[in-house]
């Protein structure tokens, strides 16, 4: 699977000023809230509290010299019959279990609300 349009990067967009350009860690965290937004909604939805609305991002932390060293996960949710427990447990269960959580080797983080 291919990106469908370009995306310019630049090492000023990773470490400086992004200048209009993207990096390539914008694009993992893109990629990540997208993978937990579509987990985390099948497992609401197998639960019979099929989400209203996600809100979903992802904020990844790239250190020069080092590399990525952190992915952070924010989402609020909107789910009708759910108590805030469950909410939390497929949260977290999301977290672990969607494929671009489980390609990453550095540490995830969530913060998940029912709204």
């Amino acid at each position: 699977m291919g990106l469908a349009r370009p995306y310019p990067v630049s090492w000023a967009s990773r470490a400086e000023d992004a200048n209009g350009k993207t990096s390539p860690e914008e694009l993992i965290a893109g990629a990540h809230s997208a993978c937990y937004s579509m987990a985390f909604s099948n497992m609401l939805a197998k639960n019979d509290t099929p989400a209203d609305r996600l809100e979903t991002s992802a904020v990844v932390t790239f250190v020069p010299g080092t590399g990525i060293t952190k992915s952070a996960i924010t989402v609020v949710g909107t789910v009708p019959g759910i108590d805030e427990a469950k909410f939390l447990e497929l949260a977290e269960d999301a977290k672990a279990n969607c494929p671009v959580s489980q390609a990453l080797s550095v540490e995830i983080t969530l913060d998940a609300k029912l709204a």
